[in-house]
């Protein structure tokens, strides 16, 4: 007897072959990524994470965390989909369906890559976007807390100063950067002399491996935890969390912020810095900016001394009239605060903001900028800094913060993590452009400012190799397009030194195809990863496979009710 329900069945599978017809033209990757996705998780949760280039959010949710305009243009290469994990469970599935489909996956946290590789790409490519991701726990217990990699790590010091107003952590001073990526590639701020680096106090962490599989420190297994701690984890997997050790800090906490030009002795007081600094208390981290300016139509150059000592105002001016005479700090120079009030100030907000300003992930907030690094070994003499404010005043914009280092950081092995910039650095250097004017003529214009000036200062910073760090991204220093032991050894050494070897080896133990990688990513000892002209067609292929024989299925199973 026939199906009277025939004739409705035809018209909807006819309805449903072109409407999915329509879709597989439009956006077959969409559907290939969705189908794959829905093998592990619900459909509507698979699609309400998959932010295509149809999708009306797609540009906000890109922007978002962009944080250098030099990769917010036209021309600059947009990710097909961006997924925006809810669960743990997703990343997974994410891994493990980017492979599946053939498109390399890139992971930003907080956007801050100086060089965009987070979420820029010159192949198809996904973008996995952790900023949902952001839980935090602390447990007092053990002073220890568990953060989320899409957490910022304003959020992190929030919650901290929440449950403690005498515990802190050893991180950065902007409040936006993506915890994920700043501990995956060390991690300093201010506490840096007095408790080493961010990744000197991570016991544990969670990790999506390339296989899915979601991994603490005893799966992952000693040699990956070192890795992740310093080496950039986005080589070896997808970082879900860092549990972490808090540290004390004392109930007064004192700042200061002192300026000084050319005329005002600054070369005396740079020059004494730079034994002064990485030598003394190690309670005291004091920074210094070098910038060109104009005073009275004049071009010359300034210095700023920006401070933070664990301690009162009293004794930290009895220890600098002892160790820094040249400075001349005295008590009205001084702030005293709390640590949180501390971080707020560094973070450029007025003493007395509230701790909630740090909860601002001020979005879609970018503007040009440049990046570089060098470490001192030894100190720069009177007659080179003297050269040194002659070209800064030559080039005209460009800048630089010195960093001191010793205390903690000169009794930690420099194996102990990836990060190898230990004893023997005086301090580390950070040449910063920024500018507002788009276009290629200005970006050629500025960022050739900071290579003259990073290249002027070759004679006076480290050697054999010239050593960088990890999170100032620099592209300059070496880049990979066949992901060889070779290319990468070129970056790899400038900023792990030594401990480049270890990372290939843990890279070819977890990741021996290479899926995880980006421009500047630790390759395995052999690659196995297609590198020709054909890349492209083949993961094209590849997602038509996957969206053809999801209609094969589809149709099928409306073609059984119709007999």
């Amino acid at each position: 007897m026939p199906n009277p329900m025939r004739p409705y069945l035809l018209l909807s599978l006819v309805f449903f072959f072109n409407l999915y017809h329509s879709m597989a033209v439009s956006d077959p990757t969409h559907q290939a990524l969705l189908q794959c996705l829905t093998q592990s998780i619900p459909t509507d949760t698979a699609s309400s994470i998959i932010v295509s280039k149809s999708n009306p959010s797609y540009t906000s949710v890109l922007r978002a965390y962009i944080r250098n305009a030099r990769f917010n243009t036209s021309s600059t290469p947009k990710p097909l989909i961006i997924i925006t994990p809810l669960d743990e469970s997703h990343v997974s599935a994410a891994v493990i369906c980017s492979q599946k489909l053939g498109f390399q996956l890139k992971i930003r946290s907080g956007g801050h890559d100086y060089e965009g590789l987070s979420y820029v790409f010159d192949k198809p490519f996904f973008v996995l976007d952790m900023f949902n991701l952001r839980s935090i726990t602390v447990n007092m217990a053990d002073e220890t807390a568990w953060v989320g990699a899409g957490a910022t790590l304003g959020e992190l010091y929030y919650n901290i100063w929440k449950n403690s107003k005498v515990h802190g952590f050893p991180a950065g001073v902007c409040p936006t950067v993506g915890v994920g990526g700043h501990l995956s590639g060390a991690g300093y701020g201010t506490l840096i002399r007095k408790y080493g680096l961010s990744v000197d106090h991570v016991v544990d962490a969670k990790l999506v491996d390339v296989k899915g599989k979601i991994l603490d420190r005893k799966a992952m297994g000693e040699d990956l935890f070192w890795a992740i701690r310093g080496g950039g984890a986005a080589s070896f997997g997808v970082v879900l969390s860092y549990k972490i050790k808090l540290v004390p800090v004392p109930e007064t906490v004192t700042v200061f912020r002192i300026e000084r030009l050319l005329t005002e002795n600054a070369t005396d007081i740079t020059f004494k810095w730079q034994t002064i600094a990485p030598t003394t208390d190690e309670n005291l981290f004091m920074r210094m900016l070098l910038q060109p300016v104009t005073r009275n139509k004049k071009k010359t150059a300034r210095i700023t001394v920006i401070a933070l000592y664990l301690g009162d105002s009293d004794s930290l001016v009895s220890l600098l009239q002892k160790d820094f005479p040249e400075l001349s700090i005295g008590k009205s120079n001084c702030n005293e605060t709390t640590w949180i009030d501390s971080v707020l100030w560094w973070a450029n907000f007025d003493l007395g903001t509230p701790p909630t300003a740090l909860l601002d992930r001020d979005l879609n907030d970018a503007g040009f900028l440049k990046r570089k690094s060098d470490y001192v070994q030894t100190p720069i003499p009177k007659s080179g800094l003297e050269s040194l404010w002659q070209k800064m005043i030559e080039l005209g914009k460009v800048g630089m913060v010195f960093n001191a280092y010793g205390g903690r950081m000169d009794q930690i092995k420099p194996d102990e993590t990836p990060f190898p910039h230990r004893a023997g650095n005086l301090y580390k250097i950070q040449y910063s452009v920024n500018w507002d004017e788009p276009g290629n003529e200005a970006d050629k214009n500025f960022t050739t400012q900071a290579k003259l000036l990073h290249d002027f200062m070759t004679p006076f910073v480290s050697k054999n190799p010239r050593s960088a760090y990890f999170n100032y991204r620099d592209i300059d220093v070496g880049s990979t397009k066949k992901w060889s032991y070779e290319e990468g050894k070129v970056y790899g050494e400038s900023y792990f030194n030594g401990n480049y070897e270890r990372l290939v080896d843990v890279k070819t133990a977890v990741d021996p195809n290479n899926f995880f990688r980006n421009e500047q990513s630790i390759p395995p000892r052999s690659s196995s990863i297609l590198h020709s002209s054909h890349g492209s067609a083949r993961t094209y292929l590849i997602t038509i496979i996957h969206t053809c024989w999801y209609y094969i299925v589809f149709i099928f199973s409306l073609c059984s009710d119709l007999f």
